[in-house]
C-alpha cells in the first residue's frame, strides 16, 4: 500500500496512511461507509439518496430535482477529486441553489449526512479536505401549528418519561387545552370521578376541560396524597420569593413554568423529529412543542369525524372559523354556524 506525504496546509505535511485500500469511485465509497460505519438498515436507504444526491454536486455540477432525480446516478468520479481546491466555492453555490428549491429540513439532513460521511473517509486515509465547511445549516424554525400524526403521538406515549411529564403529555393532548392553562391547574380544580377540571381560558373566562383514561390513570400517581396546591411542580424547593399560590404547601416544592416545560418536551422529542441523527448531534436538533398537542388533538378529531359543535366545545373557540386551521369546516357547515347565533339571518330564514 503506498504511503503518500500530503502537501496540503491542513495537517502540515504528515505522512497518511490509508487504513485500507481507497475504494475505486464515489459511488463505492459511499457503500464502504454505509457498511463501515455501522449504519443501521433502517437508516441505510435514506444516507444513500443523500449521499448520492451529494454525488453530482461533489462533481460541481447541480443536482436533479423533482422527476429527473427518481432512479438517477450521477456520472462516476474518483473520491479523491473532494480534495480539489477549487471545489469548495463551486460546492457552496451549489448548495445555496439547492437550498433555495428544498425545504430546510431536508437540506440540512443532507448536509449532516454528507459531512458525516466525510469525516469517515478522512479517517480511512482516503481524503484530506471537507469541501463541506463554510456551508452553514438553514434556519428552520418549528412549526408551533403543524398536528403530529397518529403515529408520532404512539411513539410519543412509549418514550421513557417521568410520571410528571407523561401526565402534562397525556392531559394536553386528551384535553386539547393550552399549555399555560394545564400548568395553571390546581388540585383543587379536578374532578377526576367525572374526569374534568377547571381552567382559566387565556381570555379570562373559567371554563371546563376533560379528560380520557389516560389522564385519569396517571393522574393519582402525581398527586401522591395532595389535596390542593399546583398540579405540576418542579424537582426543587420553590425559591424564597415564590409566590404562596405558586407553591406547593406539602413539598413546598414550584409551579412547573412553561419555560421549563416547553424545554422538557422539545429535548425529549429531538430524536422523534431526527431519528436519523446521532449523538454527537443532538444539541443541535429541534424537538416539537406542546401546543403541538392541542392542535393534534382537534386535528385527530375532525379526522376522525366529529361534528362542528362538539369540535368547538372542545376547542373553546368563539368562532366556527378558527376550526379551519383543524379541519376546514365545510362551507354549509361554516353557514349555519352563523345563522344559528345571528338573530337577523334566522328572521330571514
Amino acid at each position: 500500500m503506498a504511503i503518500e506525504r500530503s502537501a496540503g496546509p491542513e495537517d502540515g505535511g504528515v505522512l497518511r496512511v490509508p487504513l485500507s485500500a481507497p475504494p475505486s469511485s464515489y459511488e463505492a465509497a459511499v457503500e464502504r461507509y454505509l457498511t463501515g460505519a455501522g449504519t443501521a438498515k433502517s437508516s441505510a436507504r435514506i444516507y444513500r439518496i443523500s449521499l448520492t444526491t451529494w454525488g453530482w454536486m461533489l462533481r460541481g455540477e447541480p443536482a436533479p430535482t423533482g422527476p429527473a432525480r427518481r432512479g438517477a446516478k450521477p456520472e462516476a468520479f474518483a473520491l479523491a477529486a473532494i480534495d480539489d481546491p477549487g471545489l469548495p466555492p463551486a460546492l457552496a453555490e451549489l448548495a445555496a441553489a439547492r437550498a433555495d428549491e428544498m425545504d430546510a429540513d431536508t437540506v440540512n439532513r443532507e448536509l449532516s449526512i454528507a459531512r458525516k460521511a466525510i469525516g469517515w473517509w478522512q479517517r480511512q486515509g482516503w481524503i484530506i479536505s471537507d469541501p463541506t465547511i463554510g456551508i452553514e445549516r438553514r434556519p428552520a424554525p418549528p412549526d408551533r401549528t403543524k398536528a403530529l400524526s397518529k403515529p408520532q403521538i404512539t411513539a410519543l406515549w412509549a418514550l421513557e418519561a417521568s410520571v410528571r411529564e407523561k401526565t402534562f403529555w397525556k392531559l394536553l393532548y386528551e384535553s386539547a387545552a393550552r399549555a399555560e392553562e394545564i400548568l395553571c391547574l390546581n388540585i383543587e380544580e379536578l374532578f377526576p370521578a367525572n374526569k374534568r377540571g377547571r381552567v382559566v381560558s387565556k381570555g379570562g373566562a373559567v371554563e371546563w376541560i376533560h379528560w380520557q383514561s389516560g389522564t385519569a390513570q396517571l393522574l393519582p400517581r402525581l398527586i401522591a396524597g395532595r389535596t390542593r396546591g399546583p398540579l405540576f411542580l418542579t424537582d426543587r424547593k420553590a425559591p424564597a420569593r415564590t409566590p404562596t399560590l405558586d407553591t406547593c404547601p406539602v413539598t413546598g416544592r414550584a409551579r412547573l413554568s412553561y419555560r421549563r416545560a416547553e424545554e422538557i418536551f422539545e429535548e425529549s422529542t429531538r430524536l422523534l423529529v431526527n431519528p436519523l441523527a446521532i449523538p454527537d448531534d443532538f444539541d443541535d436538533l429541534e424537538g416539537w412543542t406542546p401546543h403541538r398537542l392541542r392542535h393534534s388533538a382537534l386535528t385527530h378529531d375532525a379526522e376522525d369525524g366529529t361534528s362542528t359543535p362538539m369540535l368547538l366545545a372542545r376547542s373553546r373557540h368563539a368562532s366556527v372559523r378558527s376550526l379551519e386551521r383543524y379541519a376546514g369546516p365545510d362551507v354549509d357547515a361554516v353557514a349555519q354556524h352563523v345563522a344559528d347565533r345571528d338573530p337577523a339571518a334566522r328572521r330571514r330564514r
